[in-house]
């Protein structure tokens, strides 16, 4: 080989490894900064867990990589002595609003206890042979998603039983977003526990440091927390859920929309229960020749048995498309559809009238407040709206930052 294919080798080399390096460096910068949540930092936790009885508060969202974290911790060794399921199952296959009973899983044998049937906390007696209790359920940062409700429950049932929560923490799709009027508390319900705003911008372990901070516990009862934070997470960073953290929130639009969108079941509107698209759809056979959009509800199995207007042609808006990122941008919930839609419905005494079907729910327990509804009626400007969910909303920001684990 002569000097001059020496030279050229010896570059090719070196340009290979430069390559090599370079990339290698970008990848670990890749991975240092990839979201991993709490559940997938096992070495935190395992340890800890040895020796101990373990109970698990879980659903199909409960998962380490692409295995749910029951499955993987019994295959790890772990003493898991029962699970606990909220709405919809541990296996999530109940329909929204449906009891689930007790069973026995079929997959492991594992007893699990129904938190959405006859009771809504764990009794003493279903604590008695747990020595440590896991929170690790996908939440998407909602007042009226009933997963804060169920961690306080656990809570409650931890304090009262002196048991410690360990909480895997995930991130919230929709932490970025901080808005909707503060609950009158005269308005609390299953859909509304706690007086924060529709979109609380906090992840379950933030949550749970301020049901314990501001006494929200029954007698002021204190629950034991060890927290497992998700390394990498900043609360304005996009996240796409791996698993739908529940049948009707089947998709990543579905969830960005859901601050917004939700407040359309206190409504006339089919919004998209009865199709594979809930909450990205509204409409109602009111609206033929208002809107060219439609959509048939029918009955879906698991997902909705008898959707408002089923079987009937609904017209209206098509939001599967809309940016998400306008909604990002303006850190603001969407009070324009309604106000539009409410505009076009030709009988507006029905709107809001939910003697009509019980598949409506009260706009007001939605909402928070009596003024909302009021407001849509009267066509107020966005910004007046926006601005009567002051001064609560500024006072919420400012306890909030005392509840922060992430910037």
């Amino acid at each position: 080989m002569n000097k001059k294919k020496i030279v050229q080798l010896f570059l090719a080399l070196l340009c290979l490894f430069v390559f090599e390096s370079s990339r290698t460096k970008e990848e670990k910068v890749k991975v240092k900064e990839q979201i991993i949540t709490g559940a997938d930092q096992t070495e935190k936790y395992l340890p800890y867990l040895k020796g101990k009885r373990v109970a698990v508060l879980a659903n199909p969202t409960t998962i380490i990589g692409k295995k749910h974290l029951v499955d993987s911790l019994l295959a790890r060794g772990v003493n898991i002595v029962k699970v606990f399921g909220p709405e919809h199952g541990f296996r999530g296959k109940a329909s929204a609003g449906v009891k689930v009973s007790d069973e026995k899983d079929p997959a492991t044998g594992v007893p699990v206890v129904s938190l959405y049937g006859n009771k809504r906390k764990p009794t003493k007696a279903d604590l008695a042979n747990v020595d440590l209790m896991i929170f690790d359920i996908q939440d998407v940062g909602c007042r009226f998603y009933t997963y804060i409700n169920v961690l306080s429950h656990i809570m409650e049932a931890c304090a009262e039983n002196n048991k410690e929560l360990l909480i895997l923490d995930r991130p919230n799709p929709n932490g970025y977003l901080v808005d909707g009027p503060i609950l009158d508390m005269k308005y609390k319900s299953g859909i509304g526990m706690f007086p924060i705003p529709i979109a609380h911008g906090m992840t379950i372990a933030e949550f749970a440091q301020m049901i314990n901070g501001e006494g929200w516990l029954p007698n002021k009862l204190k629950c034991k927390l060890k927290i497992i934070k998700v390394a990498n997470y900043k609360h304005d960073l996009p996240y796409t859920l791996p698993v739908a953290p529940s049948p009707n929130l089947n998709t990543q639009q579905a969830i960005m929309l859901y601050p917004s969108t939700c407040l359309f079941e206190g409504t006339a509107l089919n919004h998209g229960r009865g199709t594979y698209f809930p909450f990205t759809v509204f409409g109602s056979p009111l609206l033929k020749g208002k809107y060219s959009f439609s959509f048939t509800p029918v009955s879906i199995p698991g997902m909705a048995e008898t959707p408002l207007h089923m079987n009937k042609e609904c017209f209206g808006l098509d939001l599967r498309q809309y940016d998400i990122n306008q909604l990002r941008k303006t850190k603001r919930i969407n009070v324009q559809w309604m106000k539009e839609l409410y505009a076009a419905f030709p009988e507006k005494e029905k709107f809001f009238d939910r003697s009509q079907s019980n598949q409506m729910n009260d706009i007001n327990k939605l909402a928070g407040n009596a003024l909302l509804k009021e407001q849509i009626i009267k066509g107020t400007p966005d910004k007046e709206i926006y601005a009567s969910w002051e001064p609560g909303l500024s006072k919420y920001k400012t306890m909030r930052k005392k509840y922060l684990l992430y910037p």
